[in-house]
């Protein structure tokens, strides 16, 4: 019996090649960077021919005529995920504003903008919660840091279905947000949300 197997190796598709570079992307679609802000990833999105721009700091969506549609902090994304067989990158936000979802394939396909969206999001993160009371009793507290700023800050989700009204998990998710607060240093709270 041999101690060590040999794994299969597992081939994941190949991306076809991007139509045109992202380092082509218009002058114009670039966003002014902060200092030491830096453009680590752009995808072109197939329907509108908007820019995904994400910087070391923000996540934007912008027209090529330097419009921009979308400008948002690391800190408030909330959850991202990407679709390989729709080839759709799907993002939802901390204040619960309408989620946005780009096609990323023909015109340049998505390149390191998944990765990027999911180590940005992640290096936001400092401490998390979850507060679980049973079917629609859920909520997740979570302090993340401002990544251009390094301000912590704190937020609290409901899950689907969970209200403000339920007195138990509003009280549980008091507790999280305390104990959170004095492992990160962060001052007291107020009791609500």
């Amino acid at each position: 019996m041999a101690l060590f197997r040999r794994r299969p190796k597992i081939v994941i598709g190949e991306l076809p090649p991007p139509q045109r570079a992202p380092k082509d992307i218009p002058q114009e679609a670039l966003p002014e960077l902060t200092r030491g802000e830096r453009v680590l990833a752009v995808a072109q999105e197939d329907a509108s021919g908007h820019w995904l721009v994400l910087t070391t700091y923000r996540l934007l969506e912008r027209s090529a005529e330097g419009l921009t549609a979308l400008e948002r902090s690391w800190h408030e994304v909330d959850t991202g995920t990407w679709d390989p067989d729709l080839w759709v990158l799907s993002v939802s936000f901390t204040d619960g504003d309408h989620g946005r979802q780009w096609q990323l394939k023909s015109q340049t396909g998505p390149g390191e903008v998944p990765q990027v969206l999911r180590e940005r999001t992640t290096a936001t993160v400092v401490l998390m919660r979850v507060v679980d009371l049973g079917p629609r009793r859920t909520a997740r507290v979570t302090v993340r840091k401002n990544l251009a700023t390094r301000e912590l800050d704190e937020q609290v989700i409901l899950g689907r279905g969970s209200r403000t009204d339920d007195r138990e998990l509003m009280a549980a998710v008091d507790r999280a947000r305390g104990d959170l607060r004095n492992q990160t240093g962060l001052p007291p709270a107020s009791t609500a949300p």
